[in-house]
């Protein structure tokens, strides 16, 4: 395991946001969504794709908050263009757990 430092860390923005729209995403090599979030004022609404479909319905996910990296360049996803990475927890089968805050909280709050 590599270690970082602490400025390492500081450069990373996970900040909290909330799910506004989730579509398919047919064109996708494994099943995804297409996930539409709002991280407040200051960083605006932000989408990317998720292989999420194992454990979420597009509708359980309307209303969720996550957590993001938000400061990574844009990555082209086949027809897609991701602006953030959604984080989560890949099980041992593959399956994600979206990393999630436990209490509501303001979107655009950054995780420290």
């Amino acid at each position: 395991m590599d270690k970082i430092t602490w400025k390492d860390f500081e450069k990373v923005m996970i900040c909290s946001g909330t799910i506004l729209d989730v579509e398919e995403f047919p064109k996708a090599k494994k099943p995804a969504y297409i996930i539409t979030v709002d991280f407040g004022e200051k960083y605006g609404i932000k989408k990317t794709s998720a292989q999420v479909t194992d454990l979420y319905e597009k509708d359980d996910l309307i209303g969720k908050q996550i957590l993001g990296v938000i400061n990574f360049p844009p990555k082209q996803i086949g027809p897609f263009v991701s602006e953030f990475l959604i984080t989560g927890l890949i099980q041992d089968n593959g399956s994600v757990v979206l990393a999630v805050p436990d209490k509501a909280v303001t979107n655009g709050l950054r995780l420290a």
